[in-house]
């Protein structure tokens, strides 16, 4: 087992008892904690974590520190949000220093916003300490960037879902469907509705696609195919997952430094030799 990490001599923000830090655990690899997310595993007293922290993270929290699952999962019995924003108060209102733990970034499909302002109207002193989100992070370790300027000067992050676990249909599906880049988070279970809409609204059943589960963990799973075929590309792929489209998907037979590490041989000029500069 590897020694535990010393914090650096910087100056950390107090993490005083009856406050509430909202800290994202960034999307797998415990690696990719900030410091002030494992400052705060070692001051808390009370960490109330979700289903996509890894155990490794929960790890890093100091001994006596209370563990509560509070992970949601569609299609599973889980805590409604009410139940969790107002489980925060409580502990906070005891005196606890109270770190709600989530996997990558809580304010980018997190809930965070909602928990936060939970805490606002119940006058609950609370911190955000953001963490690297999965539709960056997560792609890195797949080998694909989200942007290249050979193929896209904008990325667009979608949730698979909305509020009552359906296709969110008050998205422009045709103007998401001219984007270059599309990732989206939560979305296997929905993905034959996000193929169909995106090809009703003119996306080529060519355009590349990539299907990644636990990015950035020991068992991250990488499929590439296209849109034409991801639905039965996606069969056993199992959520968390996230689904990439758009051409920067083809960097990878570039850029997979994790299969590199394994012997995968990388093409220097994935896009073609025309291309580049």
């Amino acid at each position: 087992m590897n020694a535990p990490i010393d914090l650096p001599s910087f100056d950390f923000p107090d993490f005083a008892p009856g406050s509430v830090w909202l800290v994202g655990a960034g999307p797998g690899d415990p690696g990719l904690l900030t410091l002030h997310a494992l400052h705060a595993l070692r001051r808390a007293d009370c960490v109330v974590y979700d289903a996509l922290v890894d155990e490794r993270i929960l790890g890093c929290a100091r001994p006596g520190a209370t563990l509560e699952f509070a992970g949601k999962r569609g299609g599973k019995p889980s805590p409604s949000q009410p139940d969790i924003s107002n489980r925060l108060v409580a502990l906070a209102r005891a005196g606890q220093r109270v770190l709600r733990l989530k996997g990558g970034d809580p304010f980018v499909f997190g809930r965070g916003g909602e928990e936060a302002l939970a805490l606002v109207a119940a006058g609950v002193p609370f911190r955000i300490v953001p963490g690297i989100t999965a539709g960056i992070g997560g792609l890195a370790y797949a080998g694909i960037p989200v942007t290249h300027r050979e193929i896209n000067h904008a990325v667009t992050f979608i949730t698979g879902h909305n509020t009552a676990g359906e296709v969110p249909d008050g998205l422009d599906w045709s103007a998401l469907a001219r984007m270059p880049v599309l990732v989206f988070y939560m979305a296997i279970k929905h993905l034959p509705g996000i193929v169909e809409r995106l090809q009703r609204h003119g996306r080529a059943g060519t355009t590349p696609v990539a299907l990644v589960a636990r990015a950035a963990t020991p068992a991250q799973l990488v499929v590439e195919t296209d849109l034409a075929h991801a639905v039965a590309a996606a069969e056993g792929v199992e959520p968390p997952a996230l689904i990439v489209v758009g051409e920067v998907v083809r960097l990878r037979a570039g850029l997979d430094w994790l299969g590199a590490a394994s012997g995968r041989v990388l093409d220097p000029t994935p896009l073609g030799r025309d291309r580049g500069g």
